[in-house]
């Protein structure tokens, strides 16, 4: 990653400089839940900090586009933005696609500086929101010694984003969960079903099925069918716009907001 320091505006004294839009960049789905879930969650970032302009670009298959957003910021005058990529790993997505975006528009657009945030996970909270979303699901804090969780994500073909899931899993574990397996919708193995099944084999009383993703879709269901066809006893709901998502958007936000250089990946 190339980084781009360019001098800061200038301020007037008792002049409040204005703070960067927040774009929250989301990938896209020809599910409309998908959409419907990120514009969700985005209303209640906005709820959490309601002079903060917040915006919402989509890859692909929705609209409007990163690209067609930052068009209208810089048309409205507007010079700072944080992107923050609403991904869980640091995947293909965060290292190539929303980079090249971003690199693309402040080529056009140079009166934009661009700070790129990083992915959303790892996190504590994704993991309160994760737990939560199992209590909702029918669990009560007392069960979590005699329940096995399948932490299932949607898969990737990176090692570092299956090494942080794996990581993720031994960490909730030690919270007091009996056994915590990853499992992955694509890409990797071992998928939702098996997972369960290898928590029965090996004699766990009860197991539930915790999606790690934030909106429902294509893997999403994928790892609904395969939790409910090994006969898991509870299968929680996507993350979605927990409140503890809209949190930590906000503290992404805020570490790139105060980097003193803005940030843009570039090809090598």
């Amino acid at each position: 990653m190339r980084h781009l320091s360019l001098p800061p505006h200038t301020v007037r004294p008792g002049q409040a400089r204005s703070a960067p839009v927040l774009l929250v960049i989301a990938h896209g789905s020809r599910d409309p839940r998908h959409a419907a879930t990120v514009h969700a969650l985005v209303r209640r970032v906005r709820s959490l900090r309601p002079d903060l302009r917040v915006e919402t670009g989509f890859l692909d298959f929705n609209a409007p586009s990163v690209t067609g957003v930052l068009e209208g910021l810089a048309a409205d005058g507007v010079h700072d933005v944080v992107a923050l990529p609403l991904l869980l790993t640091r995947a293909f997505h965060a290292k190539a696609d929303i980079p090249a975006v971003l690199h693309e528009a402040t080529t056009r657009l140079p009166q934009l500086r661009i700070r790129q945030a990083d992915v959303l996970g790892p996190s504590p909270l994704l993991l309160d929101a994760s737990e939560q979303r199992l209590y909702e699901a029918g669990l009560e804090p007392g069960d979590k010694s005699s329940t096995g969780v399948v932490l299932a994500s949607a898969g990737s073909t990176d090692p570092e984003a299956i090494a942080v899931i794996a990581e993720i899993a031994r960490e909730w574990r030690r919270t007091g969960w009996c056994a915590v397996r990853p499992a992955f919708a694509s890409a990797s193995l071992p998928r939702t079903e098996d997972a369960v099944r290898e928590l029965r084999a090996e004699g766990v009383r009860r197991v539930a099925v915790a999606p790690y993703v934030i909106a429902p879709g294509f893997l999403p269901d994928r790892i609904a069918r395969g939790a409910r066809e090994a006969g898991a006893d509870v299968l929680a709901d996507v993350l979605g716009p927990a409140p503890e998502l809209a949190r930590l958007l906000l503290t992404r936000y805020d570490t790139a907001a105060s980097a003193s250089t803005v940030a843009v990946a570039m090809s090598a």
